[in-house]
């Protein structure tokens, strides 16, 4: 059965022109027609289901979100069997029959939601147009002693024709043909008897030979399951079979109901009996009950309080152990001499290299001075050697 609902289900997901709208559009693979009948990959199938689930519920106007592959199957199954309650369709099995992606309940699903998809989007199946189917003749293995009804209905037909014939050709005989016949009638009368015939056969010996050809006169009609006359035979004779059941079955169910009722009398008796009984016991139930839940308030709120304060505690010991890191930073910072150590080290350091800085300062000082130096030297040769060309060309002149 499920193999032929899924072919179903098929059929009008076509009708929907699935193909072009969602498996063209979101990149799925053809379904087969047995998909969801047979059990092939699960995970695969689960995502193929609510895909195609979701897809319907759109068709059916539904507003309803695609389902991811890392979406919670729990929730996806509770949102499809929520909206199949909402068309007013039934559910009688767990949601974990589902998670497969396979079976007969995925199917009865998919099968209620393409038949909403259908209605929403104004499809309605027509009438089925039945096509003729030709009579077949039967091949009957014919016996001598049996005859079908269609036969003796031939056989009379037949008789009727050749007498129709030969009444057409009495009409058209010639006047030779009359004679012979006035001829004929006449030897028939002369050979007619003319004292009353009696017969000499003997009456015991004519009932046995009547009863031992008796079988073979004898013309069995065979019976058409097709016809009407028969149905209608077995339509009176179921009736009057559950007629006559009816009258029977129908004075032990007066008995039963009878009995039924006596029995919901004294059960309904007694009820009332035991709750006036334990009326003071379901009073102090009740009461019990309620001091019990004021009970449980109470203990809400103070196990709140006590929730805020260990919070508080635990952010002031962690507070503590913050402070308690630091002082033991500073007291070994306070007690180690190893820092005082590389102070003195850098120290000396630092003089070694004021030390080389004043030498390499005393260096550069004198490198100055001795190029003011040449430059003055310079200068005044440059000057001296002016002065005496100048001198040389006056005494010229």
């Amino acid at each position: 059965m499920p193999f032929v609902i899924m072919e179903e289900i098929l059929d009008k997901l076509r009708l929907l022109d699935y193909e072009r709208q969602f498996q063209m559009k979101m990149k799925m693979k053809p379904i087969s027609r047995h998909y969801f009948a047979i059990p092939t990959n699960p995970g695969e199938q689960f995502f193929m289901f609510t895909s195609i689930c979701a897809w319907l519920l759109q068709k059916a106007g539904r507003s309803f979100e695609q389902p991811q592959e890392y979406d919670d199957p729990n929730a996806t199954i509770s949102s499809i069997l929520e909206e199949l309650r909402h068309f007013g369709h039934s559910v009688d099995f767990p949601p974990s029959k589902l998670k497969q992606g396979c079976g007969e309940h995925c199917i009865y699903v998919l099968d209620k939601l393409a038949d909403e998809a259908l209605k929403s989007s104004g499809f309605h199946w027509d009438k089925p147009d039945y096509p003729q189917e030709e009579l077949e003749e039967e091949n009957v293995v014919e016996d001598d002693a049996e005859l079908t009804l269609n036969e003796v209905e031939k056989s009379i037909f037949q008789n009727e024709m050749e007498e129709e014939e030969f009444e057409k050709e009495e009409q058209i005989l010639d006047l030779e043909g009359l004679k012979r016949l006035s001829q004929k009638n006449q030897q028939v009368e002369h050979s007619k008897p003319e004292e009353i015939m009696e017969s000499t056969t003997d009456a015991a010996a004519w009932k046995l030979e009547v009863e031992r050809v008796l079988p073979q006169l004898k013309v069995t009609i065979r019976k058409d399951n097709k016809d009407w006359r028969d149905h209608v035979e077995q339509m009176h004779q179921h009736k009057d079979g559950i007629e006559s059941s009816l009258t029977e079955t129908k004075s032990y169910l007066d008995k039963l109901h009878d009995e039924i009722s006596r029995t919901l009398e004294k059960i309904g008796s007694r009820e009332k009996y035991i709750n006036n009984q334990l009326e003071h016991l379901l009073s102090e139930y009740r009461a019990a009950q309620d001091q019990l839940s004021e009970t449980k308030e109470r203990y809400r709120q103070a196990s709140g309080g006590v929730t805020e304060r260990s919070r508080m505690l635990a952010d002031v010991t962690e507070e503590l152990e913050r402070v308690k890191m630091e002082m033991e930073d500073r007291g070994s910072s306070m007690t180690d001499g190893a820092p005082l150590v590389k102070i003195k080290q850098a120290i000396q350091n630092l003089r070694k290299e004021n030390v080389q800085m004043e030498i390499r300062i005393g260096v550069v000082e004198h490198v100055l001075l001795q190029a003011k130096l040449k430059d003055k030297t310079s200068q005044n040769k440059e000057v001296h050697s002016n002065k005496t060309q100048d001198t040389f060309d006056y005494n010229a002149y």
